[in-house]
């Protein structure tokens, strides 16, 4: 087919619908396999890593496979077919596997063996076919420059898809709907693109006797075998910096934007829109210019100057601008400033990688080349380095070198790609002199050094204070940690009055100001003093170990395991915060699991008698996995008879569909669940949910007696530094129970795994403060209850005043 030949526009409009598709699939099965194999960065490397390998192999395979006079067309509807009925066998085939993984499971390196095989049973099957539709269209274009250079535009058109999947996906179908319906408008789309290429293929025709002619040797001399290496080489060093660059870029503007599951919508989109504008104007260029290796190397020089920028964009200035909370209290108006930020940051990197891939296709094309194959083979190059870019910058390269550093090795190996086309160019056009080569060499190396001096630092201000840096700036005090992580970026500052903040997904996670001792210690001490006998506990996220150490400082626990997913956290909190969190880290008691804690419960054989939640914002992407109804009854399931759970739930930059949701969800798996509120100035940023196994009995004097014992000094005194002096102080902080709260929560979304209601729910409302009103609208319903709290004499009638004072 020629560029401009019959069945064009349809072609296009096929990949834009398969690129929808297969985009809802990607955010989809991401979803769903984090759930078993653990969302931390490893999992997320093996996930990412297989569903691109898939997409390789099926590139490499197409040509080996399926014969060349087969319809292009119709092996395209086979493999969207294919493609579709996968998404839909998917959806049973994911919880089957994630129940045989957890069976199997454990840590080390076993696990991770485990990982990979899961990823690979359920994601190779339907990637090997997205890999294969590119090149399987590939035979219908002429072996030649302008023919394969062509292939940018449907390739441009598979990415505007893409675009349109990221957003429908992220904005849409998952925040009002679920994975089911999600992939059922995926497999749809498929079935669709399926059946307009099939009923194209009836009325185009292909003849197969051309193909076999264009592919036959029109020289006495065997056409090479392999395609130029030098050609494979640079735009697999293109693949590499561009994924390296979207997992750097994305840290840095999750950090600026917030974390939500629409921040990361918003980052994909603009990232493929540029790929897609860049690929269409490449095709163009492509189709024109006589030395299309020299272009791509041209491309690849310019990539020096767009990662310098947006590097620059990305720490020294999005980061001083006002906050969108500031601008406006419009969240929809905010998400698109957030997108025209990202856009102006963004777009000239993209734009040039996906300049790159039509001019590599260009530069390789010859008459005697089956094009099926050429295609194959430089997108599978392409796709290999940009396995490597991700996977070693989001498992190493960050966490052992910095962003700074990262950002660095992808301007020197953008450099290097330039340098290897513009080494091919000469073969492919004796009009390039010697001469030129060595002055367009000379430039980029003098470019790229200056380039690499110039990248900026990552800014202390972004990693403490994200999306609210500017604000910040005159208050901030002295940030004199900052450390890049694995999973997370993390700071620890310290303010004029001797303050110490711990500083997480750029907020304050939590710090030794009075409100915040008094949530984290309460948090601890209601975990280990409301169970009869709590031995063993287990402490979901570490944070500044505050809670953990008040876990772990009653005389009656035995053990203490903190599940926490990044490993810089842990040596931190050590480090600055030993003195506020009884350096529980150090702690023989204490044992510190680097994992997700969902993985960690899903996997471990350990039972406990109490565990404690308190994970990051449920706004942030991921965390709302730990607040879903099937992972209460994992809890739930991992306690001991008598044993109690307990779980922090913010109030502020929150809103009240996002806590009802989170106390209804918990109070599903805990019909006696409570409440208890942790006040300050009269009204309560933050709640503490408690749930039992049993019907919750507490017996104050009992309680009171057992606190005052001797061995019970460490706990009083923890207590004391809270302003709280007895059982009483700690318990009058009641605030409600499940039975009281019922027509209060109603309305509430209960958050599931099949579709994490909850972060779509709280990264609406993350800009809000109206923790104030959602606590006075929750003490209305607050009254006694008698059958929970029992005991005799003065103290019972104190616990009574405390909890049945109205609310202010």
């Amino acid at each position: 087919m020629p560029a401009s030949g019959p069945g064009r526009p349809t072609i296009l409009l096929l990949f834009i619908g398969s690129g929808l598709a297969a985009l809802i699939y990607e955010i989809v099965w991401f979803q769903m396999l984090q759930l078993v194999v653990g969302s931390s960065t490893v999992s997320m490397g093996v996930l990412l890593g297989t569903f691109m390998g898939g997409m390789c192999v099926g590139s490499v395979l197409l040509a080996r496979l399926v014969a060349a006079d087969r319809h292009p067309l119709r092996v395209y509807a086979a493999l969207e077919i294919a493609i579709g009925v996968c998404g839909l066998l998917l959806l049973v085939l994911i919880p089957l596997v994630g129940r045989l993984y957890t069976s199997w499971a454990g840590s080390g390196g076993f696990s991770f063996i485990l990982r990979g095989l899961v990823a690979a049973i359920c994601l190779l099957p339907p990637t090997i076919a997205m890999g294969a539709t590119l090149p399987a269209i590939g035979r219908w274009v002429e072996s030649s420059p302008r023919g394969l250079s062509s292939l940018g535009a449907f390739y441009a058109g598979n990415i505007a898809g893409a675009v349109a999947g990221a957003i429908v996906a992220g904005f849409y179908l998952l925040r009002v709907y679920d994975v089911t319906i999600a992939t059922f408008v995926a497999a749809a789309c498929n079935l669709a693109v399926a059946a307009v290429a099939w009923l194209t293929a009836a009325r185009v025709d292909f003849n197969a006797l051309d193909v076999e002619d264009a592919i036959l040797p029109t020289s006495p001399e065997p056409p090479p075998t392999r395609l130029e290496p030098g050609i494979l080489a640079a735009i697999a060093l293109s693949g590499f910096c561009a994924l390296s660059a979207e997992v750097v870029w994305t840290r840095y503007l999750t950090l600026t934007f917030g974390a939500t599951v629409y921040s990361f919508s918003i980052i994909l989109a603009v990232f493929l829109i540029g790929l897609g504008a860049g690929s269409s104007v490449g095709a163009a260029l492509a189709a024109r210019i006589r030395r299309p290796a020299l272009g791509l190397a041209i491309c690849q020089g310019f990539v020096v100057l767009a990662v310098l920028y947006t590097s620059i964009e990305l720490s020294d200035y999005l980061p001083m601008q006002p906050g969108t909370a500031s601008l406006t209290d419009d969240i929809w108006l905010t998400f698109l400033i957030d997108f025209r930020r990202a856009l102006m940051a963004l777009l000239p990197a993209p734009l040039l990688w996906g300049a790159s891939f039509p001019l590599a296709l260009a530069a390789v094309a010859r008459s005697d080349r089956d094009p099926g194959q050429v295609v194959g083979v430089v997108y599978a190059a392409n796709t290999l380095g940009a396995i490597a870019g991700a996977c070693l910058s989001s498992l190493a390269l960050v966490a052992w070198f910095g962003s700074q550093r990262t950002q660095q090795l992808m301007l020197i190996a953008s450099a290097a790609a330039a340098f290897v086309a513009i080494r091919v160019a000469p073969s492919r056009a004796a009009s390039v002199s010697p001469f030129g080569r060595a002055g367009g060499e000379t430039l980029i190396a003098i470019v790229t050094v200056i380039a690499v001096t110039q990248v900026p630092s990552l800014p202390g201000i972004l990693v403490a204070y994200g999306r609210n840096a500017a604000a910040w700036t005159e208050h901030a005090g002295d940030i004199f940690y900052v450390g890049e992580g694995r999973h997370a970026s993390v700071a620890v500052s310290r303010l004029p009055g001797g303050v110490l903040n711990y500083h997480n997904a750029g907020k304050i996670q939590a710090s030794s100001q009075p409100q915040d001792m008094r949530l984290q210690r309460m948090l601890g001490h209601l975990t280990t003093l409301l169970p009869r006998d709590a031995k063993s506990v287990l402490v979901i996220g570490c944070g500044a170990g505050v809670t953990a150490g008040a876990v772990s400082v009653n005389p009656k626990v035995e053990q203490v395991t903190i599940a926490e997913i990044e490993p810089l956290v842990p040596e931190v909190v050590s480090r600055y915060f030993a003195d506020v969190n009884h350096d529980v880290i150090r702690n023989p008691k204490v044992r510190v699991e680097i994992d997700d804690a969902r993985h960690y419960l899903a996997t471990t054989s350990a039972r406990f008698d109490a565990i404690t939640s308190d994970p990051l914002d449920p706004w942030v992407k991921g965390a709302a996995a730990l607040y879903t109804k099937e992972f209460f009854e994992l809890a739930k399931s991992r306690l001991n008879p008598g044993g109690v759970v307990t779980l922090f739930v913010q109030l502020y930059e929150s809103s009240p569909e996002a806590v009802k949701s989170e106390v209804a969800t918990f109070f599903e798996v805990f019909p006696n669940g409570l409440i208890f509120g942790n006040t300050f100035d009269g009204h309560a940023e933050d709640l503490v949910l408690v749930g039992t196994i049993d019907a919750p009995y507490f017996d104050v004097n009992v309680m009171e007696a057992g606190l005052q014992q001797p061995e019970y000094e460490r706990v009083r005194r923890s207590l004391g530094e809270i302003g709280t002096y007895s059982m009483v102080d700690l318990l009058g902080k009641y605030a409600g129970r499940a039975s009281d709260l019922r027509p209060w929560l109603a309305d509430a979304a209960i958050n599931r795994d099949r579709d994490l209601r909850l972060q779509y729910l709280a990264g609406l409302g993350f800009n809000r403060h109206e923790g104030r009103h959602i606590y006075q609208d929750l003490l209305l319903y607050r009254k006694f209850p008698e059958d929970v709290f029992v005991g005799s004499g003065q103290q019972l009638g104190w616990l009574r005043d405390a909890i049945e004072q109205p609310p202010e």
